[in-house]
């Protein structure tokens, strides 16, 4: 296994707040393209397989990454790569689909919370099991009380009259999503670490995230039929582009935030940009303005509070 250099910790976690800001424009760009095209896991595929397209070009032009990707193949063909670090984009195939399903619906906001939730509580598991490239992290109050935190901004999220305007099966998505995302984190980190190369783990996830749409979509065309035609907005086709450069950062961070860290981190820059979204792109289902607020306000408690984490185990 490659050693990981030292990378700062207010730089890690700063790109762990930009990879939640990324993850919620491309949450509400791939929820207008479900809604528009209505069929949200045709939108996930479309998403997918537009990353996959840049993230080829870039693995082609850049000798490091060609690089990269010749260990990975010679990985997988003598079998010294465990099948299931290739798995990661599976969970990414999850989350795209999530997004075209539900978040043109609930609104980024709503959506955010459910994913906040399966990534905080599946984090603080694969920390402390050790999944992840940064190994076992011990659960210290400081990030037991982070995690409570970020739950606690789903329990604002749900007050009012949220869940009656709201089916249950919309909000298990997002937190099954989350879920997904914190192991995709972990699992993109270990293949990363074995392969000397983040690129050649986000090109992996992108392969095996298309794949699996692929199959889900043909599904989903067999059972529902054809879905509209694509819209004609560029702007409606860079879900993708945002996915391949969320993906590359947590597989290059990870190592030096572990997965509830980068989870944390990320929910704060999420929750931030989707109270703005919704703020300027009302959605048809969501959260009032003061449970934004609060929201918001509660996520940067449960990053502030895990922080010492990190400083005691520097």
């Amino acid at each position: 296994m490659t050693a990981t250099r030292s990378l700062p910790a207010p730089l890690a976690l700063g790109g762990a707040v930009a990879i939640g800001a990324m993850t919620a424009i491309q949450a509400r760009i791939n929820g207008v393209l479900g809604v528009r095209i209505d069929d949200g896991i045709v939108a996930g595929l479309v998403s997918f397989g537009a990353g996959l397209v840049v993230l080829i070009v870039v693995t082609l032009a850049l000798p490091s990454a060609r690089t990269g990707a010749v260990r990975l193949w010679r990985g997988i063909r003598t079998r010294t790569i465990p099948n299931w670090m290739l798995l990661g984009g599976a969970c990414g195939a999850l989350t795209v689909s999530t997004q075209g399903v539900t978040a043109g619906v609930l609104g980024v906001s709503l959506f955010t919370v459910g994913v906040v939730a399966g990534q905080t509580v599946h984090g603080l598991v694969l920390d402390r099991i050790g999944f992840g490239p940064a190994g076992v992290v011990a659960v210290t109050p400081g990030r037991v009380l982070g995690g409570a935190f970020a739950l606690a901004a789903v329990g604002v999220s749900l007050s009012g009259d949220v869940i009656s305007r709201t089916p249950l099966w919309l909000l298990l998505l997002p937190f099954a999503a989350g879920v997904g995302i914190a192991w995709q984190a972990a699992t993109n980190g270990r293949l990363a670490q074995r392969v000397s190369s983040p690129m050649s783990a986000t090109l992996m996830s992108f392969v095996a995230g298309t794949a699996v749409l692929i199959v889900a979509a043909s599904v989903s065309v067999g059972v529902r039929g054809m879905p509209n035609a694509l819209p004609v907005e560029p702007w409606l086709y860079l879900g993708g582009l945002l996915g391949f450069a969320y993906i590359l950062l947590g597989a290059a961070i990870v190592a030096h935030t572990g997965v509830l860290l980068l989870g944390l981190g990320s929910v704060l820059g999420q929750l931030t940009a989707s109270v703005a979204i919704d703020l300027l792109w009302p959605p048809a289902s969501g959260p009032a303005h003061w449970q934004l607020a609060l929201m918001v306000a509660v996520a940067v408690a449960s990053v502030v509070v895990a922080l010492p984490w990190r400083r005691r185990r520097r």
